[in-house]
């Protein structure tokens, strides 16, 4: 190969061109950033579906975040707990 370098394109899937932690986030802003960095991703939804096939315990999926296997709209911070539980 002569003096040209190849150059390669970047990573079109967010989730490889951040930090991994970022999809596992403990902070309810960090998991935010992720969900919204999902939203341009051509994989976004065959990522969720493979995450809810394979029943992912926890982590920012396709754009959505799931809990137990589960997608749930948002994670609640530490803190105290609910005065009245929440019917299910």
């Amino acid at each position: 190969m002569s003096g040209v370098q190849r150059r390669h394109a970047p990573d079109p899937l967010p989730c490889r061109r951040y930090d991994s932690e970022l999809w596992f986030a403990e902070s309810p802003d960090d998991v935010e950033l992720a969900k919204s960095l999902c939203s341009d991703c051509p994989l976004q939804d065959a990522c969720l579906a493979g995450a809810l096939e394979r029943g992912e315990p926890w982590g920012v999926w396709g754009g959505q975040l799931v809990l137990a296997g589960v997608v749930v709209p948002r994670k609640r911070p530490r803190g105290r707990p609910r005065k009245h539980p929440v019917a299910a």
